[in-house]
């Protein structure tokens, strides 16, 4: 969908409902027009939803440009003080780390967000938060491998598994904060361990996206894959007869429920640092967080609300099942990920 024109210019009086709660303000006396700009990485036709509802809700306009997580970080250190973003949605711990460390954020004071979002999915300082997660799970042949075979993260490195395992590129960022939450786990050295044995046992290298490994799984060229749930539910969800059988052929293994629970990623936002609409950014960030648009991102993603006790009405969540999920902190596993590279970069996952 073409994005409307990006507009910095403020018109008198047109909106000037103040944010509860915020400790981002505009002059005093200022009203800010009802518009936002929004740089987004989800590309997602269901968010559609999400954003004709805010501005249902609330007058505000949203002007959109979507692009993946680099590109837009990059466009914004490009931009600097000119940038006319207020808000930006990545799609992933690490992205969001990146950009928190590049201060392409100003942090945030809103008491409902904090009251909403659990503490461990979003930045203490308020810099960015998480609305939506998906785990990082393991997708197996039916025939080839049993539940058991394949029980923890750290069953992929055993030999048994030699000539087994499809996974995509080692720079994801999927992947990044995968290996970083085993660095969190394990200490670097039994993480690097870990990922050495992932690599030898690779069906072939690395290639494709989630979706190009379960396929994989599904065909015999691997016994197991790594892959975010919501590419598996949107299999689930299919009609298609082909991937009707992909579906037929393969199960989901939720990793480490003895132990530390499956890895979580999530997707996250936070105020850019010259928004020109600080109060709008604000007000936006705190929608994301309610029970309707939380209700979105379940149902029109596969993903999970982050704010508990949001009812989902999705069966194919439902038909993956419930499981003991990571409390590690997101903002730890992101900080580790540059450690993470680094570590994949040591073993050769290219």
């Amino acid at each position: 969908m073409p994005s409307r024109p990006l507009k910095r210019s403020l018109a008198a009086a047109i909106f000037a409902t103040a944010v509860a709660g915020s400790l981002l303000a505009t002059p005093a006396g200022a009203a800010e027009e009802p518009v936002l700009n929004l740089y987004s990485a989800r590309h997602y036709q269901t968010d559609e939803a999400l954003y004709t509802n805010f501005t249902r809700a609330t007058g505000i306009r949203i002007n959109r440009i979507e692009a993946g997580d680099e590109q837009l970080l990059d466009r914004l250190k490009s931009e600097a003080a000119q940038s006319p973003a207020d808000v930006v949605l990545i799609v992933d711990a690490s992205r969001l780390w990146s950009a928190q460390q590049q201060d392409l954020f100003r942090p945030v004071r809103s008491a409902l967000l904090d009251q909403r979002i659990p503490p461990a999915l979003r930045d203490p300082a308020g810099n960015w938060f998480g609305f939506s997660s998906r785990a990082r799970v393991l997708v197996r042949n039916k025939v080839a491998l049993q539940a058991a075979d394949v029980a923890t993260y750290e069953s992929l490195a055993d030999p048994k598994r030699k000539g087994q395992i499809c996974v995509r590129s080692g720079s994801h960022p999927y992947n990044l904060s995968l290996v970083a939450a085993m660095i969190e786990h394990l200490g670097e050295a039994k993480a690097e361990a870990w990922a050495k044995g992932v690599v030898a046992n690779f069906a072939r290298g690395p290639r494709g996206g989630d979706t190009d490994q379960i396929k994989a799984v599904a065909a015999g060229e691997c016994g197991v894959a790594i892959a975010n749930t919501y590419y598996y539910a949107r299999l689930v969800r299919s009609s298609k007869p082909d991937e009707r059988e992909i579906v037929a052929k393969t199960a989901v293994v939720w990793p480490n429920q003895a132990t530390s629970g499956t890895h979580l990623n999530i997707s996250g936002a936070g105020v850019a640092k010259h928004a020109p609409h600080p109060q709008n950014a604000v007000k936006f960030l705190e929608y994301l967080a309610s029970d309707e648009a939380q209700a979105y991102f379940a149902d029109g993603n596969n993903e999970w609300p982050v704010v508990k006790g949001v009812v989902v009405k999705n069966p194919a969540l439902d038909a993956l099942g419930p499981f003991k999920a990571d409390p590690l902190s997101i903002a730890a596993i992101a900080k580790a990920t540059p450690a993470a590279q680094k570590l994949l970069d040591r073993v050769g996952w290219k």
